[in-house]
């Protein structure tokens, strides 16, 4: 993908953009760093508190994020260009009583809310589960949205699966582009789907040992054709047990299920699938692969905390063409800033 040249200096007007530097929090893997920094942009701050993932970070990036965002003060934060965050969703203890930045209080969403207050970072990006639009009926996201309009962005929102943007997974996110009402910029396009045609057998491995991944079980039924028509969405073609969560198979003709950090079943965290004859979860390598991490990407050796790892993880690809869309956009308006001088 070319690289995308989006610095603008305009020392008379705020449209002028200079995009170099970025912060990582609630960074887990550091699926944000690696999309951002493939464009060149450095990340110059990381916040993470699992210790596990701190430790996976720490191997690929070569740099210990600091811990509990809750405890750390704005102030210690470096000034920054965007600020990325794939935080979690939790309920708002006084979500509707109008107290813009003080409702956010008692949740992860502000300390994004008082370092965004403080530092006026250019542009939040932001990423979170799907339901968050709906995340107590619809009150988390419309308390969002004002404080964030009331910290001075405009908000453009979308959920996005990544089924269509060439990644072998059905996954569904809702992703937030903010920029800094000062930038001037009227309108903000998330990109349009490619429909590339990828499906999970592109992403498997070759001539490793997956026995430890196998699954043999008398109560194993095939329901349809092992042969199927190419689908950039999952395939179930069978079932283990009664076919609960975790309990699916799929054919590798389409798109994997998406991974999760938790759930139980005999395939719980990958869904399974035919590989081969045989009906196996997903190696950590695969859903690594599948998710967007490159092949030097250091996974732990641990199956489960890999999985769990990757399951809480963000889909690298998605978030390199959301990336890409924001410095095209920086480009366009710089350009339109140039031309009024």
């Amino acid at each position: 993908m070319p690289k995308i040249n989006y610095f603008f200096n305009d020392e008379k007007k705020m449209n002028g953009v200079d995009l170099k530097t970025f912060i990582d929090l609630f960074a887990g893997i550091g699926g944000f760093r690696i999309a951002l920094e493939s464009y060149g942009l450095k990340c110059i701050f990381s916040s993470e508190l699992d210790k596990y993932a701190q430790d996976t970070y720490r191997e690929n990036f070569h740099e210990h994020p600091s811990g509990d965002i809750t405890k750390i003060n704005e102030r210690d934060i470096p000034p920054h260009d965007i600020l990325c965050a794939g935080f979690p969703c939790q309920a708002f203890s006084v979500s509707g009583k109008q107290r813009g930045f003080e409702d956010t209080r008692g949740t992860l969403f502000f300390d994004i809310a008082r370092i965004a207050k403080y530092h006026k970072p250019k542009i939040l990006f932001l990423e979170n589960v799907k339901n968050f639009e709906r995340h107590n009926k619809g009150g988390t996201l419309k308390t969002v949205l004002r404080v964030l309009d009331e910290l001075g962005y405009h908000v453009f929102y979308q959920i996005l699966n990544a089924s269509d943007y060439g990644v072998a997974t059905s996954r569904e996110r809702i992703y937030f582009v903010c920029f800094l009402k000062e930038l001037g910029f009227p309108n903000f396009d998330f990109p349009k789907p490619s429909f590339n045609k990828v499906y999970l057998r592109d992403f498997l491995e070759k001539n490793v040992d997956t026995t430890d991944f196998e699954i043999n079980r008398k109560d194993i039924k095939i329901t349809k054709p092992l042969i199927q028509k190419p689908s950039l969405r999952p395939i179930q073609i069978g079932v283990i047990n009664k076919g609960g969560q975790g309990e699916r198979i799929y054919s590798t003709e389409g798109h994997a299920i998406t991974f999760s950090a938790y759930g139980g079943g005999a395939a719980a965290k990958t869904g399974a699938y035919l590989i081969d004859g045989k009906i196996r979860k997903l190696t950590p390598r695969e859903v690594a692969r599948i998710m967007g991490f490159p092949e030097k990407f250091q996974i732990p050796k641990n199956p489960p905390q890999a999985y769990t790892q990757l399951g809480n993880s963000v889909v690298v690809p998605v978030l390199k063409k959301i990336t890409e869309q924001i410095l095209q956009t920086c480009k366009i308006e710089g350009e339109k800033c140039a031309q009024q001088i």
